[in-house]
């Protein structure tokens, strides 16, 4: 967009004829007129000839080379151009068009350092020239200098001020600013002055989406289309919009539409990859961002995105690699910065590999990402906090509560610096007395592990008379239990929103406490949480972890899956709930029989199920499986493979070279079968032998469901939260003694319940005894009640 103000100058006369003779130089001039004579009928070769002519009268006449630099520029010889640009200049340094001009080519050619050396000369010579002004602010934004770039445009127009050209690229530098109101106020005068400018539509689009202001953002972006059909950056930026409302197809088709329209176009397959990602499809999406590279070696936000989406195949060397490329193009990139950080942990370990190495790695990036964030580079961080969280980090067994101490310090500094450059108008401190108003924010009021464990049994439960329930969903997908949230809510916000309307819409609710029943997966709860906006905030186990945030005061948790001393694990208060401190409801058990056979399993061997996602495999426990192998000689190890399937297939090959170095042959062992829905799944769990909880980051919701279908667990009590949910839940029944103490017990007891058919009958018919205690459970409700009363009096 930048470079349609890029016009060439013509000058009538400016330059020196020092050394030229009068003669000569009327010679000169009048081929110089010729030659423009012959431009305006549009005969451009005619044109150069006759300035070539001029050039050879006299050779040392700058008017004469910079009128040839014109023609040839015209003509398409950029080289040629440039050659007699300079030849000007070195006649006379001080000829503000030559600058101008060899500066425009140049800054064309991203030889940038000399093209501001020269706008900069033409400046000095002629300071009232918008057009070099404009071409400044272009190499500004080149190099990544945004608040240069949208002062220079800022000079220009008080030059200029009604230059539509001007005022749509500094729409767009104040947006890639963060500035969206006054960009939005840039592009909105662009529409005043030109009604049918295209570019400004669809850029406005651009600008009102990132607001939240969808619908106006789609309005813009349709009237472009109107305007111009065939326009593949109005196709572009409807896919923007249509892919933050969540409807991916019709995102994609626009994408795929714009680059029919102008293969080249690079921001068209970006905009493709971001929806193939979305769709998790990795590897069509990574085609995509090379192409966009490929068109746009500098683009930074795709070198970034195809970083994430190679850290999302857990390949960490190329993500990594790719966010440096960003950093090297733009060194205070922020999201790039960010992303380099979060993506030193990888998802699935290798069978050799140390984790205490990545550790090491994270650690030391964490401290250099909190330098990083200096006074100059805070503004722009706000965008990245959230975007890719330490979530991998909790499926390490070890106190993680000192490293997040640091990463939510980080989050919350990021995040009040953006607050108090916002200008909110506080709504005042509410008087406490009558209801407690709470506020919950999430992405899942709907059906989900988060929803069904923990948020479900609040909107349940809770006394309507005494507390009120203020919904903020922030997810786009919704279903029925979406609409039993709303219909039980007081007040219920959902839809796309930007940060800022999020924000107003929490303190507008005017909460006595905040609850997020996840912080760690979702970037705008993340975003939120490290904000102050309710006198008392609350997290609890929706990711089973500290959140590190000095933002959030309390962590709620459960007596029945917290060891001793566990206070000492968590930057937040700790409070327990009491049993398993949630009101869950027996999940419907619709079930489906499993085809052994058309998966190419033998029904009679053991089946022992491993329904754990496969970060959830630590490589330091994988002898447990080949152990289990080795004394049951005939069994099968059952995995789901998790969409994409990169993941799995790194786990496969892991426990394939594990069993071979014990002398197994993992093909007849271990099968990776589809993902299952819940009635696939409930199938498995009633016909699994044997359900393998994983050690270190145990599943709340499956061991439940495997509970509801009676399938004997094999657990081992791990050393934090994460790990001691299916040990809570069996301890809860009674089971204590499927609760091992350590791998050689959990190795046991598996061998055990699998070669004994009278013992597993036993533990089947005694969960189904026991497990009606695990539902419905009121105690966690009241003790809830009592705390969240408590904590909003002492606010």
């Amino acid at each position: 967009m930048l470079r349609k103000l890029l016009n060439r100058l013509v000058p009538v006369s400016n330059a020196r004829d020092i050394g030229v003779a009068a003669n000569t130089r009327e010679i000169a001039d009048r081929l110089i007129a010729q030659g423009n004579r012959a431009e305006t009928r549009g005969n451009l070769s005619e044109a150069c000839e006759q300035y070539r002519k001029a050039v050879a009268v006299a050779p040392e006449y700058s008017k004469a080379h910079l009128n040839l630099g014109v023609g040839l520029e015209a003509i398409g010889d950029a080289d040629g151009a440039i050659e007699s640009y300079e030849a000007a200049l070195a006649i006379d340094p001080a000829d503000a068009y030559a600058s101008y001009n060899l500066g425009k080519l140049l800054y064309a050619r991203g030889v940038l350092p000399r093209a501001e050396e020269l706008l900069h000369s033409a400046l000095r010579h002629k300071p009232e020239f918008p057009e070099a002004h404009v071409v400044l602010s272009s190499v500004y934004d080149a190099q990544g200098n945004l608040s240069a770039a949208a002062a220079a445009l800022e000079v220009a127009l008080k030059q200029r001020p009604d230059w539509a050209g001007a005022l749509l690229n500094y729409g767009t530098v104040l947006k890639k600013l963060g500035r969206l109101s006054e960009a939005e106020a840039a592009l909105r005068h662009v529409i005043v002055i030109d009604p049918e400018n295209v570019d400004a539509l669809h850029f406005l689009g651009n600008v009102l989406a990132e607001q939240g202001e969808l619908d106006e953002s789609m309005a813009c972006c349709q009237q472009a289309l109107v305007l111009k059909p065939d326009s593949p950056e109005a196709h572009s930026s409807l896919g923007n919009v249509l892919g933050q409302l969540g409807r991916l197809d019709e995102a994609m088709a626009c994408y795929k539409k714009a680059v029919a329209l102008k293969p080249n176009f690079p921001e068209g397959y970006f905009g493709l990859g971001n929806v193939l990602r979305e769709h998790g499809q990795l590897d069509e999406a990574i085609i995509c961002y090379k192409k966009a590279i490929a068109l746009k070696p500098d683009f930074l936000e795709a070198h970034c995105n195809l970083g994430i989406t190679f850290g999302g195949q857990d390949h960490l060397d190329e993500a990594l690699g790719h966010f440096q490329k960003a950093l090297s193009l733009w060194p205070d990139f922020a999201s790039a910065r960010w992303h380099f950080t979060m993506s030193q942990i990888p998802a699935v370990h290798e069978a050799d590999a140390d984790p205490a190495r990545y550790r090491t790695a994270f650690s030391l990036e964490l401290e250099e990402l909190d330098h990083w964030f200096d006074a100059a580079r805070l503004a722009s961080g706000f965008s990245a906090v959230g975007s890719q969280q330490p979530f991998y980090l909790a499926y390490q067994e070890e106190n993680n509560r000192d490293l997040l101490r640091r990463y939510g310090s980080l989050c919350a500094r990021i995040m009040n610096d953006w607050f108090d450059r916002q200008g909110f108008v506080p709504s005042g401190r509410r008087d406490f007395g009558g209801v407690i108003r709470i506020g919950i924010v999430s992405q899942y009021f709907l059906n989900s592990s988060v929803w069904n464990a923990i948020i479900k049994g609040w909107f349940q439960q809770l006394d309507r008379g005494r507390f009120s329930l203020h919904a903020f969903f922030l997810g786009t997908r919704h279903d029925q239990e979406t609409l039993f949230a709303k219909t039980n809510a007081s007040h219920f916000d959902q839809g796309h929103r930007e940060l800022r309307q999020w924000v107003e819409a929490i303190i507008g609710q005017q909460l006595d406490v905040l609850i997020y029943p996840e912080i760690g997966m979702d970037p705008m709860a993340a975003k939120l949480a490290s904000l102050r906006l309710a006198p008392v905030q609350v997290a609890t186990w929706g990711h089973p972890e500290t959140t590190g945030l000095p933002t959030i005061d309390y962590y709620l948790s459960a007596e029945d899956l917290e060891p001793q001393n566990s206070q000492d694990n968590y930057t937040e208060r700790l409070v327990t709930l009491p049993h398993l401190g949630c009101y869950y409801e027996p999940p419907p058990v619709a079930s489906a029989v499993p085809d052994l056979r058309g998966l190419g399993i033998e029904p009679a061997p053991p089946i022992f199920l491993c329904p754990g996602v496969p970060f959830k495999y630590a490589p330091q426990h994988d002898r447990v499986l080949t152990e289990i192998a080795r004394r049951v000689r005939r069994c099968r190890f059952v995995f789901f493979t998790q969409r994409p399937g990169r993941l799995s297939e790194k786990l496969r090959q892991r426990l394939e070279r594990v069993f071979a170095q014990n002398g197994l042959d993992a093909a007849r062992f271990v099968v990776f079968i589809p993902w299952q829905d819940t009635p696939g799944f409930y199938g498995w769990l009633k016909r699994a032998d044997v359900f393998l909880d994983t050690i270190g980051f145990s599943g709340f919701n499956t061991a439940m469901q495997a509970a509801e279908c009676g399938a004997p667990i094999v657990t081992r009590e791990g050393r934090f939260l994460r790990g001691r949910f299916a040990s809570g839940i069996l301890k809860r029944m009674g089971l204590h003694e499927l609760v091992a103490k350590s791998e050689e017990d959990y190795v046991a007891l598996a061998v055990e319940l699998a070669q004994d058919a009278a013992y597993r009958r036993h533990i089947r018919e005694r969960i189904e005894r026991s497990r009606q205690v695990l539902f419905e459970d009121i105690a966690p409700i009241h003790a809830l009640e009592d705390f969240l009363t408590e904590a909003a009096i002492r606010r």
